[in-house]
């Protein structure tokens, strides 16, 4: 029996884990009112049950230094591409080379994937757009003469650095 519960105890751990943060999403847009909080209860409950559906417990560890070094990096990034975006926006001298390019991602298709091309649409002047029939990442670029696909196979491996295979989570 022991080994039974061994199991079952990570998977409510992470079940728990995902109602709470469902449950801390609500109370900070509704707010804590008493007869707020049983409407919460059940949203929470709902979207527990249907995330452990949609996204099943996966066995990857993340790595949390890996994870404040890329956001540092993300940050950072966004930043100088916004202000350049802001720059070739206003200064019609400044050119664009608007256009299309192909990055072949290494990460298999699933769930990392999908967050590295949600990641990679949140940077400005970069756009995922689809895929290819090669299974490559179209991406439409403000500037192609930008090193586009270097940086993103760089945040790539950033990404992989993160998550990790190890130890199941949430």
């Amino acid at each position: 029996m022991a080994p039974l519960k061994d199991v079952a105890q990570p998977a409510r751990y992470g079940s728990v884990l995902r109602f709470v943060g469902f449950m801390l999403v609500f109370c900070i847009l509704k707010g804590i009112a008493p007869a707020d909080l049983a409407v919460g209860l059940i949203a929470a409950l709902a979207a527990t049950s249907v995330s452990l559906r949609l996204m099943p417990r996966r066995n990857v560890s993340l790595d949390f230094g890996a994870m404040i070094r890329f956001e540092g990096r993300f940050l950072r990034q966004s930043l100088v591409a916004g202000i350049d975006v802001a720059r070739r926006a206003f200064d019609p001298a400044l050119p664009l080379a608007t256009g299309f390019i192909t990055f072949r991602p290494s990460l298999r298709r699933g769930f990392t994937r999908d967050l590295f091309t949600t990641i990679s649409s949140m940077m400005p002047g970069t756009l995922p757009v689809g895929e290819d029939n090669r299974d490559g990442l179209v991406v439409h670029c403000l500037d192609i003469h930008h090193p586009v696909a270097v940086e993103m196979a760089q945040d790539e491996a950033r990404l992989r650095r993160i998550m990790t295979e190890g130890r199941p989570h949430g």
